[in-house]
């Protein structure tokens, strides 16, 4: 008599959507893995940074609330920095927007190299494109070329460090004392020496590297923050046209 008992195990023979199959959400990426690998040495560092802004946002009278909304929607640690620092200086609101603005005016150049990688529809490209940050931006080149799935998992593992630092910050930040005592100040700068050095693997880069540095350290006395920045990736990418 022939045997009709079902499968043990089913597959993809027994019609089942392969979904079920493994289960209702997909595994990430190698590269995403990858991206959240490679992030996490630095999200200490942001974790640290991110608690030094909750405890500057509640000392400027933002509360416990909007420090940690702005983390979750904003993203953008030197911006809101600016922001907390104008207004616990007395600072209008308009004043801060402003000098958030121009610090975060690189990123129109950056959005430009990220932008073919996103994939899907405008809501996915916007929310994809809200883990931009310089560290994920950093981690995700390959060859030039911005590698989506890297840029993915390096911009979560960041997010989610920087937001529980805010929150650290904000509720228990008189435990944690003066942020300058830890030497904040000078984790930052280490950092960003770090994720350039990894990029000047040829001529045209060092070249570009030294010329933005150097723009900048010229102009950082005369001009107001965040122009500098601007100025020396204009001046970067000037370079980077020009054959060496």
């Amino acid at each position: 008599m022939t045997d009709i008992a079902a499968p043990r195990h089913p597959g993809p023979e027994t019609g089942l959507p392969r979904r079920a199959e493994r289960g209702i959400w997909p595994r990430p990426s190698a590269a995403v893995l990858a991206g959240m690998r490679a992030a996490a040495p630095l999200a200490i560092a942001v974790l640290a940074f991110g608690a030094s802004f909750g405890i500057l946002a509640r000392d400027a009278g933002m509360g416990i609330v909007p420090p940690i909304l702005m983390s979750l929607t904003t993203f953008a640690g030197s911006a809101q920095f600016a922001v907390a620092s104008v207004l616990g200086s007395g600072g209008a609101i308009a004043a801060a927007i402003l000098a958030a603005v121009m610090l975060n005016l690189r990123y129109l150049a950056i959005g430009t190299s990220v932008a073919p990688a996103l994939r899907g529809g405008p809501l996915r490209r916007l929310l994809e494109a809200q883990l931009v940050v310089d560290e994920s931006w950093a981690i995700s080149q390959r060859d030039g070329r911005v590698e989506r799935d890297r840029l993915v998992g390096a911009g979560l593992t960041l997010l989610v460090a920087w937001c529980l630092g805010t929150v650290a910050g904000t509720l228990g930040g008189g435990a944690l004392g003066d942020p300058a005592d830890y030497g904040l100040d000078a984790m930052f700068p280490a950092l960003f020496l770090a994720l350039v050095v990894g990029q000047l693997d040829s001529r045209r880069a060092r070249v570009a590297a030294v010329l933005g540095a150097l723009i900048a350290l010229v102009l950082t006395p005369v001009l107001p923050p965040g122009l500098p920045i601007v100025a020396a990736a204009g001046g970067a990418i000037i370079a980077l046209g020009v054959r060496t």
